[in-house]
C-alpha cells in the first residue's frame, strides 16, 4: 500500500485520545501520522525488511500502550501511537502485492519479512499493489473519520495525503515506463551515482 494509506490508516488508531482526552490528541495524531509512514523510511535499502518488524513492533506497541496508560504524558502517548502505527503498517503490507518493479504482473512472493519467523511472508494481494486504484479508494475512505475529528492542521495532512494517494494512483504504472525510458538516456557517468538495484530495476 501507500505510504499516504498507511498514514490515514495509522490515523485511525489516534482517533480516540482525540474524543477522550482531547489534551493529548495532537500529539497522538502527529506520532500516529510519523508511525505509519515511518516503515517505509527504509526504501532505498532492502524495502519490507530493514525497518518492517511486523511481530517486534506489535509486541512493543503493547508495552509501549501498558506504560502510556499506566503514565499518560505527551512522551509516553507519542512512543505507544507511533510504534502502534508502525506495527499496523509493517502487518498490512502483507495485504498488499509484492516487491517486484511492476507488481501487477504478480511474480514476487515476498510481502514483507518478518525477522521473528526469519522468512518472508507471501503478499495476499488484496490490495493488488502499491497504487492500485483499489488502495487510492481505501485511503479515501479511511481518511473520512479522521477528517470529521481533526481541524486545522492535521485536517490539511490527512486531505494532502489523500489528493497525493490519487494523483500517485493515476500515473503508477506509466511512472515505470517513464523511469526506464529516462533511464536508458542517461549517460554512463550519471549512472555512476545512482543505486545499483535502481540501474538494474530498470534496464
Amino acid at each position: 500500500m501507500m505510504a499516504t494509506t498507511h498514514a490515514v490508516a495509522g490515523l485511525l488508531l489516534a482517533l480516540p485520545v482525540a474524543l477522550v482526552a482531547p489534551e493529548f490528541g495532537f500529539v497522538a495524531a502527529v506520532a500516529a501520522l510519523a508511525g505509519g509512514v515511518f516503515p517505509d523510511v527504509d526504501m532505498p535499502g532492502a524495502h519490507r525488511r530493514t525497518l518492517h518488524f511486523p511481530i517486534y513492533y506489535s509486541v512493543a506497541a503493547v508495552s509501549a500502550g501498558a506504560v502510556a496508560l499506566l503514565a499518560p504524558a505527551a512522551w509516553t502517548i507519542a512512543a505507544a501511537f507511533f510504534i502502534a502505527a508502525a506495527a499496523l503498517h509493517s502487518l498490512s503490507d502483507v495485504l498488499g502485492g509484492g516487491l517486484e518493479l511492476r507488481p501487477w504482473e504478480a511474480t514476487s512472493e515476498r510481502a514483507v519479512y518478518s525477522h521473528y519467523h526469519r522468512r518472508w511472508w507471501r503478499p495476499r494481494r488484496v490490495i493488488r499493489y502499491d497504487g492500485a486504484p483499489e488502495d487510492a479508494v481505501l485511503g479515501l475512505l479511511l481518511a473520512v473519520p479522521s477528517v470529521m475529528v481533526y481541524e486545522g492542521a492535521i485536517e490539511l495532512f490527512v486531505l494532502g495525503a489523500v489528493a497525493l494517494g490519487v494523483v500517485y494512483a493515476a500515473i503508477r504504472r506509466p511512472m515505470v515506463e517513464w523511469t526506464q525510458r529516462l533511464v536508458d538516456r542517461l549517460p554512463p557517468e550519471l549512472l555512476d551515482w545512482l543505486p545499483d538495484q535502481l540501474v538494474e530495476d530498470f534496464r
